[in-house]
């Protein structure tokens, strides 16, 4: 059964490891990268392991942008091993869960580079649309929840 764990020192071995295929490569931040802003973004950055069972699958970090005042899926990763069943919309899906249930979050935001189709179907698959905004090489994509 899947399910989100936060990343603590007891998993943060399993998690760092994980790696999307080569081709993916240019969409995704490293985990490593990820866990470096959730450092520094402490208070406002919530990554999670992704589990199935007791195995960790994948990644997924949501986060408040507080510049702009929204709740946003930030990274999610899911690893090359475990791609195409599935954990990618239950992680996002539960993700997004947490930011309702956590905050009541009305709209989660996320950006995707524009040629990235597989995560733009995964996201319009969930409920999220296209804003029209583009930023930092980025497309935003917006959930109403």
């Amino acid at each position: 059964m899947l399910h989100l764990k936060p990343v603590t020192k007891e998993n943060l071995d399993a998690v760092l490891v994980l790696q999307v295929n080569e081709r993916q490569q240019r969409f995704v931040s490293s985990v490593a990268e990820s866990l470096s802003q959730a450092y520094v973004y402490t208070e406002t950055a919530f990554p999670f392991a992704v589990y199935d069972d007791q195995t960790v699958v994948g990644f997924i970090m949501m986060g408040y942008y507080e510049e702009k005042e929204y709740y946003t899926l930030w990274k999610l990763l899911i690893d090359r091993r475990y791609q195409g069943r599935g954990y990618g919309r239950a992680a996002l899906e539960q993700g997004i869960a947490f930011l309702k249930e956590r905050f009541q979050a009305r709209e989660v935001y996320t950006g995707v580079i524009p040629d990235n189709e597989a995560a733009k179907s995964l996201y319009r698959s969930i409920g999220f649309e296209e804003t029209g905004l583009f930023e930092n090489g980025m497309e935003e994509m917006r959930l109403k929840c």
